[in-house]
């Protein structure tokens, strides 16, 4: 096995050789395994040992033993010790979903901040297998069944390549100690379950499951991979940056085969779960929205909307006083300037009289009820039937920002002055307003 882990080194993930490495170690026979290996094959690496204090004296004893280890090593250990249960209940989630939290939030921390390059972990063939299975209980894309990336990011598993009875094989063979985990035998969780009662099974039916397995995967990251170069060939038809988000032409949609799998490819990162409300967008009424946790997808006219969620209310109000010049706020930023005629036009320009305003002027998102009586026609209209004759997208909407004068709406920024406070005598002292972001 050593030297079919140097060849490994060697043959794929080259750079280790020249890099700082950070090797988490549990204690468990497969990462103590490979920092001994890592030791042999002279790489520069330092351990960091996570202390979940979830097993009472055992976790003290897995982490006087690492410390040890890192001593006849002659390495640096790095400590951790985490309360993990409450973490997991403040959180909301699971131990086990928490202690990985914790775990590569750490290493992270430890990489970034000590400058190593890399992170190393003890991730195995048979980790792999049973992390397939896991997702085929709970259900899973095509992606879930494509197995554990041997490289992600800063995160390498050179491992993968070499299953949990080799690793334990080198271990007695070189009179290597380990911890064991106690809770590897509990059929508390589910992975336990998986390992200790369904596996044995599988491997009765096929005594090659791993190896049967690993040829699997590699058939269906192959069929990954050609589906992610079909839909990046569609990105571009498809999908549109905008000023809020993304936009997605619906008619191309509805044209290409197997719409579904399409949609679920390019959102598949924000979050969304309900795949048949996000299909049946292409169908809705304007205005008709799904949300993730973090994005929300709305049906527009001719467009899927893509933005973040917003905020429940948008209740900021900035106040400009009278002899302000430039004010930078978060919309953006205003220039108020004196000017003897009204010179450029633009959406970004506003050109009023001064005596017509009063202070301090003040910056607010529309509220409903709100009206004003637009320059260039005659009579007042409402915000909203305004935006809706702009067909102003509902991020548009929410974007929009108003110029106040007491409660009166001066400019409804980027779209059209209120015709009250326009230039009728030229003689009167005349405000050019520049809005920019």
């Amino acid at each position: 096995m050593e030297k079919a882990f140097k060849n490994l080194i060697k043959s794929e993930f080259p750079d280790l050789g020249n890099a700082r490495l950070l090797l988490a170690v549990s204690g468990g026979v497969d990462s103590v395994v490979l920092a001994h290996l890592c030791k042999k094959a002279k790489l520069d690496f330092s351990i960091a040992h996570c202390n979940f204090n979830l097993r009472e004296d055992e976790s003290e004893a897995d982490e006087e033993f690492v410390m040890e280890l890192g001593d006849a090593l002659e390495v640096e250990v790095f400590s951790e010790s985490f309360d993990t249960v409450k973490y997991a209940e403040e959180a909301g989630i699971s131990i086990q979903m928490a202690a990985r939290d914790l775990r590569y939030d750490w290493f992270e921390e430890l990489r970034s901040t000590l400058k190593y390059d890399i992170i190393l972990t003890a991730h195995h063939a048979n980790d792999d297998l049973e992390t397939f299975v896991i997702n085929l209980v709970r259900g899973s894309g095509l992606e879930g069944f494509t197995g554990i990336k041997a490289q992600k990011n800063k995160i390498i598993r050179p491992f993968l390549k070499f299953s949990r009875r080799e690793i334990e094989s080198y271990a007695r063979e070189n009179h290597i100690s380990w911890r064991e985990d106690s809770s590897n035998a509990s059929s508390k969780y589910m992975r336990n379950r998986i390992r200790h009662q369904v596996i044995p099974v599988l491997e009765e039916l096929n005594p090659q499951l791993l190896q049967s397995f690993t040829l699997t995967q590699e058939h269906l990251q192959e069929s990954f991979d050609l589906l992610e170069d079909y839909v990046g060939l569609l990105y571009s038809e498809i999908v549109s940056k905008t000023e809020y988000g993304y936009s997605l032409d619906i008619g191309i949609l509805k044209k290409v085969p197997n719409t579904k799998a399409v949609l679920y490819h390019l959102l598949k990162t924000f979050g969304f779960s309900e795949w048949n409300d996000v299909h049946d967008l292409l169908i809705a009424q304007p205005g008709k929205m799904v949300f993730s946790p973090t994005h929300r997808l709305i049906r527009d006219r001719e467009y899927l909307l893509l933005t973040e969620k917003p905020s429940e209310t948008d209740d900021r109000i900035y106040e400009i006083s009278e002899g302000e010049e430039i004010i930078m706020l978060p919309p953006g930023t205003f220039s108020i300037e004196e000017v003897k005629e009204i010179g450029e036009t633009g959406p970004n320009l506003l050109y009023v009289e001064k005596q017509k305003l009063e202070y301090p002027l003040v910056l607010r998102k529309w509220q409903e009820g709100d009206h004003f009586y637009p320059f260039g026609m005659k009579g007042k209209k409402k915000i909203s039937d305004f935006f809706k004759d702009k067909k102003l997208s509902l991020p548009e909407k929410e974007n929009t920002w108003l110029l106040c004068s007491a409660d009166r709406i001066v400019w409804v920024v980027n779209h059209r002055a209120d015709g009250r406070f326009a230039v009728d005598d030229p003689s009167k002292e005349i405000l050019k307003i520049t809005y920019s972001l």
